[in-house]
C-alpha cells in the first residue's frame, strides 16, 4: 500500500482536492455550517488523511478537530468553518494560500506589539485556531480582547486567511472602521496575524 501511494499520491491528493471543494459547496450552500455537517466533514477528512500528507487535509483536520473538541460547534465556530469553505469553493488557487500583505490595508512599515495593556480585536479566519484560542493567547500575554472597533482600540488582526477581497466579506466593515479612525490620527494598528504570532512569540 505504500508504494502504491507513493506512485499514486498525485493521482489520489486532486481526487481528494476535487472532493474537498464539492463537499464545500454543498455544506456551504444553504450560508451555515450545523453540527452534523461539521462532524461529517471531519469523518472524511480522518479517512482522507490516512492515504495522503497533503498540508490543506492536514490543516483543515486540525481546524475541524478545535472546533470539535468539546463536542460542540458553537455559532463563532461555525462562522467560521463556513468562511472557510466558502473560500475553498470559491476559488481554488486560493486554498491553503496566505493572504498578500500587500494588497490589505495593514500598517506600514508594522510596529513592534505591545501586549501588557493593549486591546485586541480580531476579524477572519485565524490558520492559529479558533477566535477563542487566539484569545486565549492574546491574554496570556497581557492583552485585552475588545468587543468591536472602537476609538480605543489598540491592533485589528487579520486572520491569515483574509484575502485581498476583503470589503466583499462579512468582516469588511471592522476593517474600514479601523482605517477611518486610523486616517484621523487614532492610534489604531491593523496586522497581519503572521505579525501578532512572530511579536507574540506565539509561531
Amino acid at each position: 500500500m505504500d508504494i502504491f501511494n507513493k506512485f499514486n499520491r498525485k493521482d489520489i491528493q486532486d481526487r481528494q482536492i476535487d472532493t474537498l471543494i464539492g463537499l464545500s459547496k454543498g455544506v456551504s450552500a444553504d450560508g451555515n455550517v450545523n453540527q452534523a455537517e461539521a462532524e461529517f466533514l471531519m469523518s472524511w477528512l480522518v479517512q482522507s488523511r490516512q492515504s495522503t500528507d497533503n498540508p490543506i487535509i492536514i490543516n483543515l483536520l486540525q481546524r475541524v478537530s478545535a472546533m470539535l473538541e468539546d463536542g460542540v460547534l458553537d455559532r463563532e465556530e461555525s462562522v467560521e468553518l463556513l468562511e472557510i469553505l466558502q473560500k475553498i469553493s470559491g476559488d481554488t488557487s486560493e486554498i491553503g494560500e496566505l493572504a498578500k500583505t500587500s494588497s490589505l490595508p495593514v500598517n506600514d512599515p508594522l510596529p513592534e506589539i505591545e501586549f501588557n495593556g493593549s486591546s485586541f480585536l480580531f476579524t477572519g479566519t485565524c490558520a492559529f485556531g479558533t477566535r477563542k484560542q487566539c484569545h486565549e493567547a492574546t491574554e496570556s500575554l497581557g492583552g485585552t480582547i475588545a468587543k468591536g472597533v472602537n476609538k480605543n482600540l489598540n491592533y485589528l488582526v487579520l486572520g491569515t486567511y483574509v484575502t485581498d477581497s476583503w470589503a466583499h466579506e462579512t468582516f469588511g466593515r471592522k476593517i474600514e472602521k479601523a482605517i477611518e479612525y486610523r486616517e484621523k490620527g487614532l492610534p489604531v494598528v491593523i496586522l497581519t496575524e503572521e505579525h501578532w504570532l512572530c511579536s507574540g512569540g506565539l509561531g
